[in-house]
């Protein structure tokens, strides 16, 4: 037998091990030894001191030395183990001088394996000796296994930006960073000396109010499972943010894990970005989002004071052909321009915005309908008043919408909605004019009451159908899923869109009987496709009044058994605002629904807000990225920022990540190069009825030969 040699340890020599009991009458003593070995679960033979062979060996020795049974007997004992340690050890026997061996080796078998094994050798009775031997491979492996982890632990704590300090529940320090000792300017000495009151003696010494910090540091330590994040001052003028999390191991509390960040570097960076985010990056003006907040805390001061205010809304006439025929750069020009020329237009205390590409918008205060006018006259005398740029003149004009409150609304949303409806209508109306918003709410009403009637008697007379748009692997092209997606055709009504009938029904609350429709469609159709051999996940929209219901978890557990449709063959796609409303009873009903193995989505993901924190304790296994950021790429820097975030941040979490709304190959080679995994969208195909769907996936009409499948515009 092949043998490989283990590093020699000297024989220990722990008390000898009792006698074995007196061979049982009538059995020759070889025999008794036999029985014992048999009761032994690690691997163990007997020696015979003067011939130094085998006389018996039990099963477990037999397949940790890959040798049949009967074939041990009579081997000589140096040709099974036969380091140095081992043949000096049995040289030894055979001098009549040794006694025992107990220590780590290493054999290879006769199936050429490579085994550790303690290996420990008794003398026995009548000259025999015992050996046997404990598989230690495993063992080394896994301890093998956790240096290799503790290393890459210690290597990930050293990459990061933050000081990372772990204690355990008493306060003890386990673990720190390099960088933890830089953003507490820690001296090397109290580094070596691992003195751990020193060390945070330190620390509470260097923030400007130790005594607040001492006492808001004890609150945290009582509270085993607290969570925290908070701000400290250092005296030496440095802002630090502390976060603190608990660590646990199997659900118990073990320690806690502090990181520390330089927040006066975030502090510029964020007022940077808020820079950004407020104002428009080529005039200079409130963008979009700063015009809302704006416009919301004017709606405040207002009804505080039982005043009014305006908002005009203001589109250039024709612009796109300023910029076909002149070029980007001119027009750019000319917004300039535009936005100077609207400046003077402005009242004290009044506000001018772009919200669009040539769209921009004024809040003027303390106005009427009569003052909304005269602004609405200033702003068309100042547009159309001639242009010169680079020695060509030429004269523009615009259109304006005028929304007032409270007359037209009580709150921003409604504002400039209704300015934007009113803009329209001037355009409509033949441009360089102005119009203010006509209501017509109680129109609104009664359609609104028209679609809800309409919808209950389309759900009882089965007027509702459900297509499936497929749902394509980015790197192999393979169709993964079906997205069910509502239809509805009304005899009155006609076709109606899911956009003008869903809301509907979620304000009134038809949504969760529309819901439950949905469901039930979609899981009996993977089911039937599951029986037909085509096994297809479908993914279902879950509103959020729906999901909120009492019954919704025994619902999607009673659907999915009545059709005997596994779990794992059914998403349901949430919207963020789901997780968001109430985090701990959301966390319980998804650990309901991951247990009966429904994945999970996100749906429509960054239009909302989502949390880090809900995402990694939430059991999400995919993201879903709205439309509105795939129509841009790859063109749009902005879009393609955003979808990249997306992508990273979903691989961090351990999360696949779908886009909607794919339409052209660019897009598709965009989302792959990436590393998105999956995609849907016009680009492969639309929505498809059930049999459609069917053959498309399959490649062939029902009952035909299969064919390849390919994407559109590959």
């Amino acid at each position: 037998m092949n043998t490989a040699s283990g590093a020699p340890h000297p024989a220990s020599q722990p008390p000898a091990s009792p006698s074995p009991p007196a061979p049982a009458p009538g059995l020759p003593p070889l025999a008794a030894w036999a029985l014992m070995l048999d009761a032994l679960a690690d691997a163990a033979w007997i020696v015979d001191g003067r011939s130094l062979q085998v006389g018996a060996a039990n099963a477990a020795a037999a397949a940790l030395l890959g040798v049949a049974g009967p074939e041990l007997a009579g081997m000589a004992a140096t040709s099974l183990i036969a380091t140095p340690e081992d043949l000096a050890f049995w040289d030894e026997v055979r001098q009549g001088s040794a006694r025992q061996l107990d220590s780590e080796t290493v054999l290879v078998n006769a199936s050429a394996r490579l085994v550790r094994v303690h290996r420990r050798v008794r003398p026995l009775a009548d000259g025999h000796f015992l050996v046997t031997l404990q598989d230690r491979t495993e063992q080394q492996r896994q301890q093998d296994e956790r240096e290799h982890l503790l290393a890459g632990l210690q290597a990930t704590l050293e990459s990061t930006g933050d000081g990372i300090l772990v204690t355990d529940l008493a306060g003890r320090i386990t673990a720190f960073n390099r960088r933890f000792a830089q953003v507490w300017g820690l001296p090397e000495a109290l580094l070596t000396q691992r003195n751990d009151d020193a060390v945070f003696d330190w620390m509470r010494r260097s923030v400007v109010d130790p005594e607040a910090y001492q006492r808001r540091l004890a609150t945290i330590q009582e509270a085993t499972l607290l969570q925290a994040s908070e701000r400290l001052v250092l005296l030496s003028g440095q802002v630090l943010e502390r976060v603190t999390q608990p660590q646990s191991c199997r659900g118990r509390p073990t320690g806690r894990v502090w990181a520390f960040r330089d927040h006066t570097a975030l502090e510029t960076a964020s007022k940077r970005i808020e820079a950004l985010t407020t104002t428009d990056g080529l005039t200079g003006l409130f963008n979009r989002r700063q015009l809302g907040e704006a416009l919301t805390d004017s709606i405040r001061q207002a009804e505080r004071n039982h005043g009014t205010l305006a908002l005009l809304i203001l589109d250039l006439d024709r612009f796109k052909q300023i910029n076909d025929s002149l070029g980007h750069d001119i027009g750019d020009r000319v917004l300039l321009d535009t936005a100077d020329r609207l400046k003077s237009c402005l009242r004290q205390g009044d506000q001018v915005a772009r919200v669009g590409g040539d769209q921009f918008a004024l809040l003027v205060q303390r106005v009427d309908s009569r003052g909304a006018e005269s602004a609405a006259r200033r702003v068309l005398e100042a547009i159309s008043r001639p242009c010169a740029v680079d020695g060509l003149q030429f004269t523009m004009t615009c259109s304006v919408g005028v929304a007032l409150y409270p007359v037209d609304g009580d709150n921003a949303d409604l504002l400039v909605r209704h300015a934007e409806t009113a803009m329209q209508r001037a355009k409509q109306g033949g441009r360089a004019g102005f119009r203010f918003h006509q209501p017509h709410h109680d129109d609104d009403l009664r359609q609104r009451m028209r679609l809800d009637h309409a919808m209950r008697q389309s759900l009882a007379s089965n007027r509702f159908r459900l297509k499936y748009q497929p749902q394509i692997d980015l790197r192999s092209g393979a169709v993964i899923g079906a997205e069910a997606l509502i239809r509805w055709r009304d005899p009155e009504l006609g076709e109606v869109s899911p956009g003008e009938f869903i809301p509907v029904a979620e304000d009134s609350g038809f949504i969760v009987a529309i819901g439950d429709w949905v469901l039930t469609q979609a899981v009996r159709q993977a089911a039937r496709w599951r029986h037909e051999g085509l096994v297809m996940p479908v993914s279902v929209n879950v509103s959020a009044l729906q999901f909120q219901q009492a019954d919704f978890i025994d619902r999607v557990a009673a659907v999915l058994r009545e059709a005997e449709l596994p779990g794992s063959l059914l998403e349901l796609e949430l919207t963020e605002t789901i997780l968001v409303q109430d985090a701990d009873e959301a966390l319980q009903r998804l650990s309901q629904l991951s247990q009966l193995g429904v994945r999970l989505a996100i749906d429509d993901f960054g239009t909302g807000y989502s949390s880090l924190a809900y995402l990694k304790r939430f059991p999400i296994e995919r993201l879903k990225i709205d439309r509105s950021f795939i129509q841009g790429v790859p063109q749009d820097d902005s879009d393609a920022g955003i979808v990249r975030a997306i992508i990273q941040m979903s691989t961090a979490l351990g999360m696949k990540v779908i886009a909607e709304g794919v339409e052209t190959e660019p897009q598709r080679a965009f989302l792959l190069e990436a590393g998105c995994d999956q995609f849907q969208g016009f680009l492969y195909a639309p929505a498809l009825d059930a049999l459609s769907f069917d053959e498309r996936v399959r490649g062939r009409p029902r009952g035909g030969k299969s064919s390849h499948l390919s994407l559109v515009g590959r």
